[in-house]
């Protein structure tokens, strides 16, 4: 009877045995390694390195735009390689093969020269490593995922529009341009589209492309062979407040100095009494950042997006800088 008892005692607990051995998903995460690991490897675990690219970190736009994406990157756990090209276009094209040799997951890339920098972008198409284009787009799309910037067009055609109401019968003008910048080359062309019926004639124009631009000479010789212009448009702020200097520098008072950006120097500018300062096409740097971390993450994990991102633009002169600040970006 012992005997029988003692069997039966065996074959349970034998029987309790192979249940315990085959359990599943009970008990603590270590009596669940498999799962463990497979939730480890899932995309919202998953640490990006980006790569951020633009024509010159020397420019306060590009250093707000910089920071606008590296603090939104570090909220999330995420870390950003930053490059500075000083706009040297072949310098950018090494510097991105840097970090494709670091291995970075996606790069934020404003382009020195639209075109010259084709080369960066089919060794990043070939490294499979996505492009997030933004404020400059390059001229060979397809071999980007996305464009973020601003609608560059329109803060040209601001400027315009404010040029015709403050001169209503026309004037002479003068035009600082950048052709291998592809957002300068919208800001004028919106200007000029602007004006075109407003009886301007375009005195002369200035290519500020770095590095060999002399913008303060170039403009001083200008000055000094046209007795009257009434206003000076400009590619950007940094040109406007280079143009500025030289209008201020030559005594003249009598045109209207416009630019794009918002930038704090120019807006600053425009709260002194008697500058030739008139107005920029603001842009922000800060939203655009914003709007373009949001894009490279939803391309890297494969989420809907869209290929092209337009933030607006607004016009800032003298009746409303206060409501703009001048301590910082909008």
């Amino acid at each position: 009877m012992k005997k029988r008892i003692f069997s039966l005692f065996l074959t349970i607990l034998a029987a309790c045995m192979l249940f315990a051995g085959c359990k599943k998903d009970v008990g603590t995460p270590e009596d669940n390694a498999v799962e463990k690991e497979e939730k480890a490897g899932t995309k919202e675990d998953s640490v990006y390195t980006f790569g951020y690219s633009c024509i010159d970190m020397d420019n306060p736009y590009f250093e707000t735009l910089q920071l606008s994406i590296e603090t939104m990157l570090n909220e999330k756990g995420f870390q950003l390689i930053t490059k500075n090209p000083g706009s040297d276009v072949e310098l950018q094209i090494e510097q991105i093969q840097q970090m494709i040799e670091q291995g970075v997951d996606a790069v934020f890339l404003c382009p020195v020269d639209l075109e010259k920098i084709t080369p960066a972008l089919e060794a990043l198409k070939e490294a499979d490593i996505p492009v997030i284009n933004i404020d400059t787009q390059v001229r060979d799309t397809d071999l980007t995922n996305a464009f973020v910037g601003s609608d560059n067009k329109n803060a040209g055609y601001l400027c315009g529009t404010d040029l015709v109401k403050q001169k209503p019968d026309g004037g002479k003008i003068v035009i600082l341009e950048n052709p291998s910048v592809n957002s300068v080359n919208e800001r004028i062309t919106g200007f000029e589209e602007a004006i075109a019926d407003g009886g301007f004639e375009v005195l002369a124009r200035i290519n500020t492309e770095e590095p060999q631009a002399n913008i303060q000479s170039e403009l001083k010789a200008i000055l000094s062979e046209f007795s009257h212009i009434d206003a000076v448009m400009c590619g950007n702020d940094q040109v406007a407040l280079e143009a500025l200097q030289a209008i201020e520098d030559a005594g003249r008072t009598d045109m209207l100095v416009y630019g794009v950006d918002g930038s704090p120097g120019v807006k600053s500018k425009l709260l002194e009494p008697g500058t030739c300062m008139a107005g920029t096409g603001a842009q922000s740097p800060i939203n655009i950042g914003k709007k373009a971390v949001d894009t490279a993450i939803a391309v890297l994990e494969g989420n809907d997006y869209e290929k092209e991102t337009y933030v607006d633009t607004v016009f800032i002169n003298k009746d409303n800088v206060e409501m703009y600040g001048t301590d910082g970006w909008q």
